[in-house]
């Protein structure tokens, strides 16, 4: 890990790969953008009788938001095919996905092991003949958990 003269230097956001087990290709682990990778508690408030000035808050279980990836739309890609499998034929078949953070030799720095993600909703990004645009594909994974490496 690199450090500055002061000490630690945090890692870069833009240095990543992000891999489907089981599924893709050489070009399915390169998207331009991830988020989602969140986790919060669902609470529950509890007032007391007597006492105004605040409520307690309890922690019931977490939540995970919903993974979203986004690249330029390729034209082969098994990832793509494993979800239209999932939206219509209604094949669905949860995989791992890896966010892998690398350093500037390529390894990994931090990896989030997504388990058992499923295609949520996946969209194109608009054709407009008036712009000179790269057209980026979005694709929106539920999951159940992530643990951190």
């Amino acid at each position: 890990m690199a450090t500055s003269p002061g000490g630690y230097y945090p890692p870069v956001g833009f240095h990543f790969k992000v891999e489907f087990v089981g599924i893709g290709n050489d070009n399915d682990i390169r998207f331009q953008s991830v988020s989602g990778l969140a986790i919060e508690y669902d609470t529950e408030s509890f007032k007391e009788g007597g006492e105004n000035r605040f409520e307690h808050k309890l922690p019931l279980r977490t939540k995970y938001a919903d993974l979203s990836l986004k690249r330029g739309m390729l034209t082969d890609s098994k990832v793509i095919e494993w979800c239209m499998k999932a939206f219509v034929n209604r094949e669905f078949k949860p995989v791992q996905v890896n966010v892998i953070l690398l350093n500037e030799k390529h390894e990994p720095l931090k990896r989030w092991e997504v388990i058992d993600a499923w295609p949520k909703k996946w969209s194109v990004s608009d054709l407009n003949a008036q712009e000179n645009s790269v057209v980026i594909e979005t694709l929106d994974l539920a999951y159940k958990y992530f643990n951190v490496k």
